[in-house]
């Protein structure tokens, strides 16, 4: 450490091979986070960018047939996802009934639109494995970083009390121990704070995703409705 001076760089190069470990393991923990970060980022602003074409075509198509057929040209989205799934359950059941109107019917008044619901619910899981994927990680690294900081921390406390029982109670015998404690500890709080708060960021993103889907998929069944009903 340089006189009047604190030079992280140098306390940790000097650290025990202990605290260096953990240290090390921090900034791993710290990159993949920050990887994490960057990659769910950018995966949403995609979905909004590729949902908002694909509403862009829904509204102005004049069919569900035609909205089907302009998804082949869409990247992946939410709201494609969740009608793409729930428009070839609607197919399916056309198909077993020979696309006939009264038998439609019979089966909506008995059955509902269950079949539909049941449908769309796979395009919902289907997002939801992209929205959620490393998310368990990022949680992770939020939660267990500090522990592994405040572990440094100890040992470095460790150290710093072998120094004073050896006889050399001085303050450059404890310095370098309570500098190592210290700097773990940073290092922990430096990798766990942005993937706590980035880690709920995107969990109310994805609420505020999954509420868009949840009402696009109301409106979804009651445009099928009303096509039932002409």
């Amino acid at each position: 450490m340089t006189t009047g001076e604190l030079d992280i760089f140098h306390i940790m190069l000097d650290a025990s091979l202990v605290v260096k470990a953990v240290l090390l393991s921090l900034i791993i923990a710290s990159v993949v986070s920050w990887a994490i970060i960057l990659k769910k980022k950018k995966l949403i602003k995609e979905l909004e960018e590729n949902s908002r074409d694909f509403l862009e075509v829904y509204k102005n198509s004049s069919s569900l047939k035609e909205v089907m057929e302009s998804c082949h040209n869409l990247s992946m989205s939410p709201h494609r996802s969740l009608f793409t799934h729930g428009y070839l359950e609607l197919s399916k059941l056309k198909d077993a009934l020979n696309d006939d109107k009264d038998r439609l019917e019979k089966h909506f008044s008995q059955y509902g639109l269950q079949f539909l619901e049941r449908g769309m619910k796979k395009g919902v899981h289907e997002i939801n494995v992209e929205l959620e994927k490393f998310l368990s990680t990022l949680a992770s690294i939020g939660s267990v970083t500090p522990f592994v900081g405040l572990f440094g921390t100890v040992w470095g406390i460790i150290g710093s009390f072998t120094g004073l029982a050896g006889g050399g109670a001085t303050l450059d015998a404890v310095a370098p121990g309570i500098a190592e404690a210290l700097v773990a500890t940073a290092v922990g709080l430096v990798a766990a704070i942005p993937a706590v708060w980035f880690y709920n960021k995107f969990n109310n993103e994805n609420a505020h995703i999954q509420s868009e889907m949840e009402s696009f998929g109301q409106e979804f069944l009651n445009v099928v409705e009303r096509s039932l009903a002409k």
